[in-house]
């Protein structure tokens, strides 16, 4: 079992409605590349595994039958299906479930999403044998995860003012056994089932208009410094808050492209 502490709901539930705010802003470039690599039409059948606020389910949608969208967080999924019905998305079907037993029947799916949610199953394992297991041969599997924060200075941006605020936060170190490193995601999909294995690197860069506004979507976004803040108290929250503000203010230049990069880990089932 993983002690991450992102591989539990509950600091997902508390950043729901931030996180479908102001992710998107990082998460859609990922989800539309992610989209390219599997063969749409519009009959086919797409489940999204630990879809949060559904950005791949959206972007998705326009172009497939169905969408069945599942994540473990209940906010996530009350989030995503209101989204979804005020976009008039009527084919995404949104429900809570564990993408490690998923509620799907073998061999149904054209295609299976992940983006940045399998990286943090407690056995990854069982989230790669499930996306096998649905999907009908010959479809196709894209996961994403988050290359080692040294390659993201968006990341690092975003350590460093954690760091600031409270010391005992340091920036990741490189986790050559998690998918930030190439050969294991790709073992790991093969070791599922999966055939003609591909990882891609894919990099995206943001700005910002002023340090202020990172902040803002830092802070309505970020299931860290979620946990940061329910983990103290109001005083030390406003206290690390403003060391946190004043270490952007002094890093960040108005405008600076920052970058993120991922692998997307690409897999086919093989047919009969």
């Amino acid at each position: 079992m993983s002690g991450n502490p992102l591989a539990v709901a509950e600091p997902w539930d508390l950043v729901a409605d931030g996180y479908a705010d102001f992710a998107p802003a990082i998460m859609r470039p990922f989800s539309a590349r992610a989209l390219e690599f599997a063969s749409l039409s519009p009959t086919s059948q797409v489940v999204d595994v630990a879809a949060g606020p559904g950005t791949l389910s959206m972007l998705a949608a326009e172009q497939v039958a169905v969408v069945e969208a599942i994540d473990f967080s209940e906010p996530m999924i009350a989030r995503l299906a209101k989204d979804a019905a005020a976009a008039g998305l009527t084919n995404i079907r949104a429900q809570v479930s564990d993408g490690q037993d998923l509620p799907f029947e073998s061999d149904r799916f054209d295609a299976a999403f992940s983006m940045f949610g399998l990286m943090f199953f407690p056995e990854r394992a069982r989230g790669f044998a499930e996306l096998f297991r649905v999907l009908r041969p010959g479809g196709t599997a894209v996961v994403s995860s988050w290359a080692p924060v040294a390659d993201s200075p968006l990341m690092r941006m975003m350590f460093g003012a954690l760091a600031a605020a409270d010391p005992d936060i340091q920036e990741p170190q490189p986790n050559f056994l998690s998918l930030e490193n190439p050969e294991v995601f790709e073992s790991e999909m093969r070791g599922a089932g999966f055939e003609a294995v591909s990882i891609q690197r894919h990099s995206i860069a943001l700005t910002f208009d002023s340090p202020a506004q990172m902040w803002e979507t830092m802070v309505r976004s970020s299931a860290p410094l979620e946990l940061m803040r329910h983990s103290v108290s109001a005083e030390v929250w406003a206290q690390r808050a403003a060391v946190m503000q004043a270490y952007l203010a002094e890093k960040y230049r108005p405008n600076c492209p920052l970058s993120t990069t991922a692998y997307l880990g690409i897999g086919h089932k093989p047919q009969d």
